[in-house]
């Protein structure tokens, strides 16, 4: 018999880490954009969103299984085109109230609000926030978990590009604070992504062919980015255009225009961090 033992729980600390990513599967999107450019989830990955440039409508699908992309079906869709005809990057705040899209013919960030969240057909577009003094081929878009600060990934001046927004998520808030190239890894950068506390970076170009990771000593500070290491997804799409995780970054996904599909790879983690607890045994 055992009476409070000491047991394990797990810390997925070593997740995000790109080299560990192995390739899981596909899902098309052809039927409903050829040009496919950005992608993101909801929180729990029971909806997907695909920005086209073809159609320039943000696509939503519905997953069965989260964050399984064998199991999404498209649902609606909200066109952006009277905003911007080359839409590219998108991004949702927590709730999914607030959307945001990117592209380089405004060459600015697009805010909608959407009144049931993560529902773009509640969409309404609401502002915008010009990014033409710093890049006029805005790209990626992410931002950090309060919407205080913005990244905005231009493929002109090849960087990404900080912004800090004095209301979270209001991008009439925002002001240009600093820069990153990331020409000596990606000449055409794509897409952006960063894990939950903003210590990773990943960005994917359609040169490379790859996801280049980098390491940030203060979260959400492009000034202390580092590169550290490349993932290529070449085998799957030879025009990478945007890239996201789920939550834990156990899984990573990765939308191009060349194979019209978003490709899902699993992630093992490198590491745990092992906290205690108790059990009992009769």
């Amino acid at each position: 018999r055992l009476n409070s033992a000491p047991a394990t729980t797990l810390d997925w600390a070593g997740f995000f880490n790109i080299s560990t990513a192995v390739f899981v599967d596909s899902f098309s999107v052809l039927a409903q954009d050829t040009t496919p450019a950005g992608i993101a989830f909801n929180t729990d990955g029971t909806k997907m969103f695909v920005i086209g440039q073809n159609g320039n409508n943000v696509n939503e699908y519905i997953l069965s299984t989260e964050f399984d992309v064998s199991t999404a079906s498209f649902v609606d869709s909200f066109n952006v085109s009277a905003q911007e005809i080359f839409a590219h990057g998108i991004a949702f705040n927590t709730d999914g109230t607030k959307m945001f899209i990117t592209g380089y013919e405004g060459d600015d960030v697009n805010e909608y609000t959407l009144s049931t969240g993560f529902d773009v057909s509640t969409a309404s577009f609401v502002d915008s926030f010009s990014v033409s003094a710093q890049d006029t081929a805005p790209v990626g878009l992410a931002f950090n978990t309060n919407g205080s600060k913005m990244f905005v990934l231009g493929s002109v001046n090849r960087s990404v590009f900080e912004y800090a927004l004095s209301t979270g998520f209001d991008v009439s808030t925002a002001s240009f604070t600093d820069a990153f190239s990331v020409a000596g890894q990606e000449t055409q950068p794509q897409g952006i992504a960063f894990n939950t506390d903003g210590t990773k970076m990943f960005i994917v170009g359609s040169i490379g062919d790859d996801v280049n990771e980098y390491a940030l000593s203060t979260g959400f500070d492009v000034s202390t980015a580092a590169f550290t290491d490349a993932f290529s997804v070449a085998a799957q799409e030879t025009t990478p255009r945007a890239i996201t995780f789920n939550a834990n970054g156990s899984k990573m996904f990765v939308v191009g225009s060349g194979s019209d599909a978003v490709n899902e790879y699993n992630i093992t983690p490198t590491s745990l961090q092992l906290g205690t607890g108790s059990f009992a045994s009769a």
